[in-house]
């Protein structure tokens, strides 16, 4: 796996199954669920990478991702059922990667892909821990460095928006400044306070 690859990774572990899953806990049919990840996706990675581009963001994202190794990666039943397993994780994940635009960006996959809030909130909280793990792993395997995730990010967030419904653009909500995301993307991700 090089650099270049985080998106195809990521949909490496989003293959027809997998879409199945996700689609029977959120209640909506295969293509209805494909076109929501098109559409969450891109807001993710602009979120991790508005995060990065700043050299404590990037530090922080790099520590997170020892955390998290990728072996989520191997039982991803644990976040795709019904249960809400994932909800701990991924909206902590969430909640820090977003901050404050969390409910904005909520919105936004909601008008791309025709989902309800909560089929978006729950949808999202699937999603970012299979992100954070495809980074965690490519970290793991020396593929990617503190110094190269703003790169690395920022290509797979314009690759992902060439796919997503409509143009969704993650610039239109990261645009702005940092605020205190970057802050707390390390002891958010990691669980601490």
């Amino acid at each position: 796996m090089d650099t270049s690859s985080v998106l195809d990774a990521v949909r490496q572990h989003l293959g027809p199954d997998t879409i199945q899953q996700i689609s029977n806990t959120l209640g909506t049919d295969p293509a209805t669920t494909s076109n929501a990840v098109s559409a969450a996706l891109p807001m993710l990675l602009g979120g991790l990478s508005h995060n990065a581009s700043h050299p404590e963001g990037a530090a922080a994202l790099d520590q997170a991702l020892d955390a998290h190794d990728g072996s989520i990666l191997d039982n991803l039943g644990s976040i795709l059922g019904g249960g809400g397993a994932g909800g701990g994780i991924g909206g902590a994940i969430l909640s820090h990667i977003f901050g404050a635009k969390r409910g904005p960006v909520e919105e936004g996959v909601g008008k791309a892909s025709g989902l309800d809030p909560q089929q978006v909130a729950r949808l999202l909280m699937m999603l970012a821990p299979i992100v954070m793990g495809v980074l965690g792993r490519m970290k793991q395997r020396g593929n990617v460095s503190a110094s190269q995730l703003p790169d690395v990010l920022q290509k797979s967030t314009h690759e992902a928006q060439q796919t997503a419904p409509g143009g969704f653009d993650p610039g239109s909500i990261f645009g702005g400044a940092a605020g205190n995301i970057a802050k707390s993307v390390l002891g958010g991700i990691l669980g601490t306070k």
